[in-house]
């Protein structure tokens, strides 16, 4: 039986499998943080959500899908969700590999 980290390792020596999860780091990342907050916390996805003032679901919808597009959660909720967890939000953009975009000028 194959361990967790061997199970990665092979799947990821797939370039299509491992292209894909490439595109995901940013997203894997923020989910990564969210669940380090909550657990140095010391709270349960419910405690979380009384201390946000709402249930946990939506604490679920957050931690398991991040910016999926189906629920991509507000900065307002990332606030709260840090705040509630002890900690503050912090947004950073930090220089890329890749060339810049065009941006399309505004008329």
């Amino acid at each position: 039986m194959l361990t967790h980290d061997k199970m990665v390792k092979k799947m990821l020596s797939n370039q299509k499998v491992k292209a894909a999860y490439d595109s995901m780091k940013e997203e894997f990342s923020f989910l990564d943080e969210c669940l380090k907050a909550r657990k140095r916390a010391n709270i349960t996805q419910e405690q979380l959500a009384a201390r946000m003032g709402t249930k946990a679901p939506a604490i679920a919808r957050i931690e398991s899908g991040g910016g999926k597009g189906k629920h991509s959660p507000t900065i307002n909720t990332l606030r709260k969700y840090a705040e509630a967890c002890g900690c503050r939000l912090e947004i950073r953009f930090r220089p890329g590999q890749k060339k810049p975009a065009r941006v399309a000028s505004r008329p």
